[in-house]
């Protein structure tokens, strides 16, 4: 395993020590934001956690290896370079054979947060079941679900989002979440957030207040040898949302264009929050870096609570 990972010399000794660190993913840098805003977002984040006494860990894959702790220099390739790989975890073993440099997804993130040994990784909202997944829209079913929400089923670290994204079918994407298992925690909120919008209408049963409380849960689910992830649904600050009945037609309008062009796969996500980042002027975008320097700083708490408890238990 040695051989395909790479963890950072800062990250390692901050594991070894029983010290927090949160892991971060890197398709927010080479296929959510334009440059140079996807530079600045990133390093943003790294610069909030490091200010909070937490090492953070960008992710992503280049010369045949995962890495765990991005340098800047590489999360500026990453940024610029052409061609570089949206990589999710079925396409791990491929990238990693080619030495392709890559972008890694939530799934794919927590993979690796996981392979490194972090508990705790930060994002801006992860993905889940498309609209029209099940039929009815003019592609048909193309039964277009994230591999996000397979991972969080399987792979036991905390991921801290906005929810999921307000392009998804959110009904659909929390009804697979329960089938798996997986805790959906709000934190100060009844309700499963959508994103850019603080409110879906989608009532959450389990709530926390704290990050204390977050770290006990996570401490007690690894305890139990639960193999899922525990996602915490953290509503973007009330000053930089979207509400969810101004935003949600500009959602319906960029689905069909999406269905219209007959865009798929690994597209669809860019496609969709690129446009309604246009029909929004611009106004999507500036709320997207909000929450997940938002999510960054909850994550960064809960990561300290976390490494104070570890250390507790000895």
């Amino acid at each position: 395993m040695k051989d395909f990972l790479r963890v950072s010399p800062e990250a390692a000794d901050a594991l070894a020590g029983g010290r927090p660190v949160v892991a971060f993913e890197s398709t927010i840098i080479s296929h959510g934001m334009p440059h140079p805003l996807n530079i600045e977002t990133a390093l943003g984040a790294e610069r909030i956690a490091r200010e909070m006494g937490v090492v953070p860990a960008t992710v992503g894959v280049l010369d045949g290896r995962i890495v765990v702790g991005l340098g800047r220099s590489e999360i500026k390739l990453l940024a610029t370079e052409k061609g570089v790989l949206k990589v999710s975890r079925r396409d791990i073993s491929w990238s990693l054979a080619r030495g392709l440099p890559g972008a890694t997804t939530v799934c794919a993130t927590m993979f690796a947060a996981h392979l490194a040994g972090i508990g705790v990784f930060a994002t801006g909202g992860i993905g889940g079941v498309h609209r029209g997944a099940a039929g009815g829209g003019l592609r048909g079913a193309t039964f277009d679900v994230s591999a996000d929400l397979g991972e969080l089923g399987r792979t036991p670290v905390c991921v801290v989002s906005a929810g999921a994204k307000a392009v998804l079918d959110l009904p659909a994407t929390l009804e697979v979440l329960e089938t798996a298992g997986v805790p959906v925690v709000g934190f100060r909120t009844r309700e499963f957030p959508a994103f850019w919008s603080r409110s879906s209408g989608l009532p959450l049963g389990l709530t926390v207040e704290s990050a204390v409380e977050v770290a006990r849960m996570i401490v007690v689910h690894r305890s139990l040898g639960l193999p899922q992830g525990i996602l915490v649904a953290n509503p973007v600050p009330a000053e930089h949302e979207i509400p969810r009945a101004e935003l949600e037609p500009h959602v319906q309008q960029a689905v069909l264009e999406l269905e219209s062009r007959r865009i798929s796969g690994k597209e669809v996500t860019p496609f969709l929050l690129g446009r309604i980042g246009e029909l929004t002027g611009g106004r999507a975008l500036e709320t997207n870096v909000h929450l997940f320097h938002h999510n960054v700083r909850l994550a960064c708490e809960i990561a300290t609570e976390l490494a104070k408890l570890w250390k507790d238990q000895g």
